[in-house]
């Protein structure tokens, strides 16, 4: 039997668009840099990868470590996609708030 893990999945795949480009955007402003594409995916993965603090939390059941593994699993695969530039959103960001502020 597969183990349904639906939402996380939703939640790593959304996670740089929703969370993570709106905090680096945050964080670059504050700093007042326009980042070069390379930077800016950089910060996008650093924030991504606080979610992985969330994933430790969960219990230290056989079940939940299933899950925890699939969500680490899931999140590096996403960061590495933002790291190659493969996130759409992420690279849509960037250009907007290059371009626009």
């Amino acid at each position: 039997m597969r183990e349904d893990f639906f939402e996380v999945d939703r939640l790593v795949e959304e996670h740089a668009k929703l969370y993570s480009t709106a905090c680096a955007t945050a964080w670059f402003r504050i700093e007042k840099k326009k980042p070069s594409l390379e930077g800016y995916r950089a910060k996008v993965a650093e924030f991504m990868k606080h979610f992985e603090y969330t994933i430790s939390t969960f219990p230290s059941t056989p079940d939940a470590e299933k899950f925890k593994e699939h969500a680490r699993k899931a999140l590096e695969a996403e960061i590495a996609k933002v790291l190659a530039g493969q996130n759409k959103d992420v690279e849509k960001r960037h250009k907007y708030f290059v371009d626009y502020s």
